[in-house]
């Protein structure tokens, strides 16, 4: 567990650096807003948080990962991340900020990434 980074990972740099490509400016993991967003993007009041597809239960195939040892106790810690995220999105939206999330297999493929990203964004409303 020491050995798992709670920012600056894989997923999250190439998110910023698509980013950044695109033209936008952005602060990392503002401690003043709840949860730490990922990305927060002030001019457009948006906050990005790059999820770990196993951390935070996704869907997809390395989110549905059962695993074989001490299973109970990582579905009660997995279930716990789910809940503060919601949690965590409730306060964000409440104080007026819009919550985009980008999923670690999403950041697999740089080209999509980049097609997901100008998609969830919104280029024609922010430009």
């Amino acid at each position: 567990m020491a050995a798992i980074k709670g920012s600056n990972t894989k997923p999250e740099v190439r998110v910023r650096s698509i980013l950044h490509s695109m033209g936008y400016r952005f602060r990392l993991h503002r401690k003043d807003l709840p949860g730490k967003p990922d990305i927060v993007l002030t001019k457009y009041r948006t906050v990005i948080f790059v999820h770990g597809c196993f951390w935070h239960c996704h869907d997809c195939r390395w989110g549905i990962v059962v695993p074989k040892t001490r299973a109970e106790f990582w579905a009660d810690k997995r279930r716990g991340n789910v809940e503060r995220d919601v949690r965590k999105t409730e306060a964000l939206e409440a104080l007026g900020w819009r919550v985009l999330r980008v999923w670690e297999c999403q950041t697999r493929d740089m080209e999509a990434l980049k097609l997901t990203l100008a998609g969830l964004i919104g280029l024609d409303t922010l430009s």
